[in-house]
């Protein structure tokens, strides 16, 4: 059977508990849009893991993980993660796939994305990690995707 889940409202929904619930008997679990800006968090009996950019399937060893063509990763953000994940026993070696039509969120964009919420006469709360610029630049053709490297 094959299941999505898709938070279509705004944000902060729930969808990590229920994709770490349903990601116990999944064989994949791929997330195809969004950035290091989301969030969730799962506690277990032997430790509590923060993911922002690898789906919670990576937590079953069995589960192979998907960074889909939607979304705008960080490279650096992402190895971050792929340590803290290591540092916690969880082997990823060989489960994490990432799409060559993502785009990349580059050191760059997290100082312009400060600069323009900066200069803002309404700020919007940006994170700063660079998401927006990346979507923007994604938007206007001119992103860099992991292809391009």
């Amino acid at each position: 059977m094959r299941l999505v889940v898709i938070g279509a409202q705004w944000g902060d929904e729930g969808k990590g508990k229920i994709v770490d619930y349903l990601a116990e008997n999944a064989e994949v679990v791929v997330r195809f849009s969004g950035g290091a800006n989301a969030g969730h968090t799962v506690v277990t009996e032997q430790a509590t893991y923060k993911l922002h950019l690898v789906p919670s399937g990576i937590l079953y060893p069995n589960c192979k993980v998907v960074l889909g063509t939607g979304m705008v990763v960080d490279p650096e953000a992402l190895f971050r993660e792929l340590e803290e994940l290591s540092s916690q026993r969880v082997s990823w070696g060989g489960r994490v796939f990432l799409s060559d039509r993502a785009h990349l969120v580059l050191p760059r964009y997290r100082e312009l994305d400060k600069k323009l919420e900066e200069n803002r006469r309404v700020p919007i709360g940006t994170t700063g990690r660079g998401i927006g610029v990346a979507y923007s630049l994604k938007a206007s053709r001119d992103g860099i995707r992991v292809a391009d490297l």
